[in-house]
């Protein structure tokens, strides 16, 4: 899925062709959001610019909860409450950051980016 640089199906009020200013570069490719929801956990990997590795969450069962007694737990995700990013994201339980989630420890407010990642981190409400 590539995006163009710019639009150069049309002519030039002149009749004359356009011509880019630069060819299309790897980053300026799109590809579709990686959206982690609960289930097993499922991991993907894909390479980005420069050679670089990022570890993404396709689903997932438990989450590193940070307590407020500087703990760090692992607890399991029963499901996803509210999701202020989207409508349709908290309807279809996807995980993003911001989205509060019921714990078997509590309620808990992720904080970390699942989809890019590769890890939930989420700290507990009160």
């Amino acid at each position: 899925m590539k995006r163009s640089v710019e639009n150069l199906s049309t002519s030039k009020i002149t009749g004359g062709r356009r011509h880019p200013l630069r060819t299309r570069r790897k980053y300026d490719m799109d590809r579709f959001p990686n959206e982690a929801n609960i289930g097993a956990q499922v991991t993907v990997t894909r390479q980005v610019r420069a050679n670089h590795i990022k570890t993404g969450l396709k689903t997932i069962d438990y989450v590193n909860l940070a307590m407020p007694d500087a703990k760090v737990k692992k607890t399991k995700i029963l499901k996803v409450l509210e999701n202020a990013t989207n409508s349709d994201y908290q309807r279809r339980g996807v995980i993003s950051k911001g989205a509060i989630l019921e714990t078997e420890s509590g309620k808990c407010r992720v904080v970390s980016r699942p989809g890019q990642h590769g890890v939930v981190n989420a700290i507990l409400l009160k």
